[in-house]
């Protein structure tokens, strides 16, 4: 190996060494995302709240349910229960509430229970229920403070910046809808509500990144989780974490036909089935193609035989005639010269074309004239001297 090759590729193997080495001392930075997975111990996920939740909601069975509210409520009779009054609490970024999921937490609520949704946007189907609309202030305060309204529970403002947004209420319906929290230093800006509806109440709050990793573990913010889940009934707490438990959910056409053992293992053998049938098929069918002899070329046999007939008639002068004719064929078809006139002009041209010698050119037209001149006929030695000069030309 050449030895600038050898430094080259040194240099190069100490610069990526250093590169890993740097790379692997370097922090690992923090991951911002806002997950709001119950697995997930960086910042905005929700660890710390799975694991604190018996504390702040102390007395109280928390079940916590993997599936759409609608597939929940339909499918699980345990919050049918009469003699004790239910809550379904649902806290994340955004709402995942399809409209049968919102019609069934409606009827839920409407038989004398209570809902605790903490999300940024809310279901448009629940707002019209509700007779709320929701806004947001598109300026950004520098110092964003939350707090309840109910003196009770204190008067101080949490200020909780990173993560928040300007979401608000900014329609309620006065008559059902209680306001229990503010932010922003505003009380027009409503962040927390309570709704009556029917026989149960809504409670409603825009601000789910309160019950973060981050802000349960920054200073007192978690005071003001605690405040706002303090208004959470008693009694047994149905937690929606559907999307929230860190599983990853296939987008996949497949998805359904995979999830089914049956329809899975039908794919699977329609696949080996496939991939065989392509192997064992990868070549054309066809017939045998059946071996055909060509036709034999039999002009040269037919030529010796007519020239030996010919020869043995003792016919000689129209064997020079047919090779003078094959002769000067072959000058104009390969040389594209006339043939009329044999004369010098014609020698020099076909000397410079073919290449041969100019004497046996000379020769060859000079046996050619005389023949023609001549009437009288020909022997055998004029057959050969003719035959040998043309030989010369065309060979």
């Amino acid at each position: 190996m050449n030895r600038t090759l050898q430094i080259y590729i040194s240099i190069l193997v100490l610069l990526l060494v250093t590169i890993v080495v740097i790379d692997s001392n370097r922090p690992k930075p923090i991951d911002w995302t806002p997950t709001y997975s119950l697995k997930d111990k960086i910042p905005f996920g929700l660890y710390v709240l799975d694991n604190e939740i018996g504390s702040l909601l102390k007395n109280q069975k928390i079940e916590k349910f993997n599936s759409t509210p609608y597939e929940f409520f339909q499918n699980n009779s345990s919050y049918d229960d009469n003699q004790e009054q239910g809550t379904f609490l649902s806290i994340s970024k955004i709402d995942h509430f399809d409209k049968q999921s919102v019609n069934e937490i409606c009827s839920y609520v409407g038989e004398g229970n209570t809902a605790f949704i903490s999300a940024e946007t809310l279901p448009n189907e629940l707002l019209d229920s509700l007779n709320l609309k929701m806004d947001n202030e598109y300026k950004y305060a520098d110092s964003i403070y939350n707090w309840v309204t109910n003196k009770r529970l204190g008067n101080k403002k949490y200020k909780i910046i990173e993560g928040v947004n300007n979401n608000y209420f900014s329609k309620i319906d006065s008559q059902n809808t209680t306001v229990l929290g503010c932010q922003n230093g505003d009380s027009t800006r409503v962040n927390f509500v309570k709704v009556n509806y029917k026989s149960g109440s809504f409670y409603l709050h825009t601000q789910p990144v309160a019950f973060t990793n981050f802000h349960l573990l920054k200073g007192n913010h978690y005071e003001y989780a605690q405040k706002v889940l303090s208004y959470i009934p008693m009694g047994k707490v149905f937690w929606c974490i559907n999307e929230q438990n860190g599983e990853v959910i296939s987008q996949s056409p497949m998805r359904y036909i995979l999830s089914q053992p049956a329809l899975k293992w039908a794919w699977y053998v329609f696949l080996i089935g496939m991939i065989l049938f392509i192997l064992f098929n990868a070549k054309r069918k066809q017939r045998i193609v059946p071996i055909k002899i060509p036709l034999a070329n039999t002009t040269v046999d037919f030529t010796k035989t007519i020239g030996n007939l010919y020869y043995q008639e003792g016919d000689h002068n129209t064997i020079i005639d047919k090779k003078i004719i094959y002769f000067l064929e072959k000058i104009r078809n390969e040389y594209l010269m006339e043939t009329l006139k044999l004369n010098d002009d014609f020698i020099q041209k076909l000397h410079l074309k073919s290449g041969k010698k100019r004497e046996d050119i000379q020769h060859v037209v000079a046996l050619i004239n005389a023949y023609r001149k001549n009437s009288f006929h020909s022997v055998e030695e004029d057959l050969i001297q003719i035959n040998n000069a043309i030989e010369k030309i065309v060979n």
